[in-house]
């Protein structure tokens, strides 16, 4: 084939087909956009060399891939055993929104399969490459802690991108945390391949800068041009032998054009001269393959021509034929692997503990039952010990949560008990800890990440809804991120100010589908609702946000000092079934008929005292801790809003985008004809020290509006 290349002339003209058929889809794309079938115009055009890539891993090594990855992923259809008409269809049907494409369904045309280790993106601004990274540290972790993985113990990660997306923050996340393991020693088996193309959309990239951008400490460097079919294959195999033998990160730089401009709707000539058109134009991969195999004598350019003709037609067949498939046809039906949920399951799940002498050695023969009443952070922390004796996959991990035991003690003494293998620290990235839950998770561990304020989630919050949310939606449920992310979120904190350490917005989760927020305020029912999102997260691959009351985490009484009435003590395994506190269930305190402050939080000791003051005055209230913020408790609600036909809502948050919004919203739409009112923190960041009285909600505000209500 040519001299010094392991690439046979057989192994050439196969890769070739696979690239023709690759640009005939993004041909096909174009004809079915303007018949008003298809509904996506990005191709791969110009990037064929990544058929190379495919040759040179395996199938069940796992890949996160760039959106002009047609050519990869028809080889690595065609390397798992499955007939080229089946890659083609598989990506037609993605371009027309067919529900019986096979792993999207009809919900966006992406690049994945369960059968093709093939994890699914849509959006591949480089916000998948901290997954990515997350998904080569889970696989050596589980081989690690000897647990089931979803993918061999010797694969790697394959991770491809465009140029443009080497200066993305998410991208920049993913070299750091690759060469952060490597520097310290631990295995980071990952390819990152970078399609250079040389242009983004229509902004060019400095020459030299992918080179430089690459060049990392503990990366290992490998240019080529992916234009050139052989020499792309060699490159491409060296650097995939190097992660494989040194289980350590390299970066495959593949200059590569692109043709076709960025979309369908792109005209290029309106940023582009002519003379770097035609530049493009005469390395286009698919002539420069023509020409190897044509000069190699495997084949004649007569040949050559037949067979795309011959190709052509066949796509556009298969093209037309797709056009008639079924597409999504009810939001139900769209709606349906958002979040799945089967609460007999975990009602089931929620309460197994580990066996007795499991317990006996993780609680060092002290069982937390045992123990005096709790405070909610004791809680978390006996939770956790519990959570982890029982599951050998589940890790807990963030900023100081190890030795230290996090900035509260929350998960202090874990890392002792269980080893620096489940409760670890990172480095300070929160787009880090989540890419490596997200990886994790996928890889069918169970990750319980920590984000050491709730101010600091908003530096990863893509992670959470680009990632993590849309994985179960863009790949009917067949990957998931079983994920619970504990946040020490709210205000309220006595001498630690500023609005980085106390921050009450939690509107940007809200608005994620599917997402499950807990937000736990007593010890009891912290304890519970954790072992349900764990449970959820298992058994559902739930992405559940855990929010913990920092100013709550040591709370000890109630009503006046040493009442001891915000402890609790810690149910023991034998009565986790009767306390299971299922998702979407509030909790009631109090019988009173004249009015229902719902709350949450903080909220929930403020509107217990206030409620009090009430009631000693002849007004008969009820608190409703709602527990939940996504999915909100409704029929609690409304059950508790018709007793007492008044409804205050307590909300610590802020007054724009506050929970209280959505509250009221579900009153409302649910037909409830009583009188509704919220009280709610101000518009604004919280200030330092005493001045955060002033833009927080407060009990007297609590009473007063409750007094107002009342009449």
């Amino acid at each position: 084939m040519r001299e010094g290349s392991s690439l046979t002339g057989e192994q050439a003209r196969a890769l070739f087909h696979r690239q023709i058929d690759s640009r005939l889809l993004d041909i096909a794309a174009r004809w079915l956009r303007e018949r008003d079938e298809g509904f996506y115009t990005i191709g791969s055009a110009g990037h064929e060399g990544n058929a190379a890539v495919a040759a040179a891993l395996r199938p069940t090594d796992p890949a996160l891939l760039h959106y002009r990855s047609g050519a990869f992923y028809l080889t690595r259809s065609e390397q798992a055993g499955r007939l080229p008409d089946q890659g083609l269809r598989d990506v037609l049907l993605g371009l027309c929104a067919a529900a019986e494409e096979p792993v999207a369904g009809g919900r966006h045309k992406v690049f994945g399969h369960p059968d093709l280790a093939i994890i699914p993106q849509t959006s591949t601004i480089a916000s998948h490459l901290p997954r990515a990274v997350g998904v080569a540290f889970a696989i050596e972790r589980a081989r690690a802690l000897g647990v089931p993985a979803a993918w061999p113990g010797d694969a790697i990660v394959v991770c491809s991108f465009g140029d443009a997306s080497v200066n993305h923050a998410s991208a920049l996340t993913g070299f750091n945390t690759a060469a952060y393991a490597t520097h310290q020693g631990q295995a980071m088996p990952i390819l990152f391949v970078c399609e250079d193309n040389g242009i983004g959309i229509s902004v060019r990239t400095p020459k030299g800068w992918v080179e430089a951008a690459a060049r990392r400490p503990g990366i290992a460097y490998f240019p080529a041009d992916g234009c050139d079919l052989v020499e792309a294959h060699d490159a491409a195999v060296r650097a995939a032998e190097h992660v494989r033998t040194h289980r350590s990160p390299a970066f495959l730089h593949l200059r590569t054009v692109r043709l076709m401009g960025h979309a369908g709707s792109d005209v290029e000539v309106a940023y582009r001269t002519q003379r770097e058109l035609r530049a493009d134009l005469e390395r286009d991969p698919l002539v420069a393959g023509a020409r190897l195999l044509v000069e190699s004598g495997l084949v004649t350019p007569e040949e050559l021509l037949r067979k795309y003709e011959s190709t052509r037609e066949h796509v556009l067949r298969i093209a037309l034929e797709t056009t008639r498939a079924p597409r999504l046809g009810s939001a139900a039906e769209i709606m349906a692997p958002i979040a799945p949920r089967r609460p007999d399951l975990i009602a089931k799940i929620a309460p197994v503990a580990a066996e007795p002498s499991a317990r006996e050695r993780a609680f060092a023969g002290a069982p937390p039952e045992a123990e005096k009443p709790m405070t909610l952070a004791q809680s978390i922390n006996r939770t956790l010990a519990d959570a982890l004796a029982v599951h050998p996959e589940m890790m807990v991990f963030g900023e100081d949560v190890a030795k230290k035991g996090g900035v509260y003690g929350v998960t202090r003494g874990l890392q002792k008990r269980f080893g620096p293998g489940r409760v670890f620290d990172t480095h300070l990235d929160e787009q880090a800890i989540l890419g490596l839950a997200l990886g994790s998770g996928v890889s069918r561990l169970l990750p319980v990440p920590e984000i050491q304020y709730l101010a600091y989630l908003h530096n990863a919050l893509d992670q959470i809804r680009g990632e993590a949310a849309t994985l179960s939606f863009f790949s009917k449920g067949a990957y998931r991120n079983p994920l619970v992310v504990r946040v020490a979120g709210y205000a309220y904190q006595k001498g630690f100010g500023g609005h980085f350490h106390n921050d009450n917005a939690v509107a940007a989760l809200r608005d994620i589908p599917g997402v499950v927020i807990a937000s736990p305020s007593r010890p009891d029912d912290a304890s519970a609702m954790l072992r349900t999102c764990l449970a959820a997260a298992r058994t559902e691959g739930s992405v559940c946000v855990f929010l913990e009351p920092i100013a709550l985490y040591h709370t000890r009484d109630l009503f006046e000092d040493g009442d001891g009435g915000w402890l609790a003590p810690y149910t023991p395994p034998s009565r986790w079934s009767e306390t299971h506190v299922p998702i979407g269930r509030a909790r009631s305190y109090g019988d009173g008929r004249d009015l229902t402050i719902a709350t949450f939080g903080n909220g929930v000791r403020m509107s217990l005292r206030a409620a009090v003051r009430l009631t000693q005055e002849g007004f008969s209230c009820r608190v409703l801790d709602l527990r939940w913020l996504a999915p909100l408790p409704v029929d609690d609600l409304l059950r508790s809003a018709e007793l007492t036909g008044k409804v205050l809502i307590a909300d610590e948050t802020r007054h724009t985008g506050a929970v209280s919004e959505g509250i009221v919203a579900e009153l409302v739409d649910a037909g409830f004809t009583g009188q509704i009112a919220r009280v709610t923190s101000s518009d604004s960041f919280v200030p330092l020290g005493a001045a955060a009285d002033h833009v927080l909600l407060s009990e007297e505000e609590i009473e007063q509006a409750a007094r107002k209500l009342l009449g």
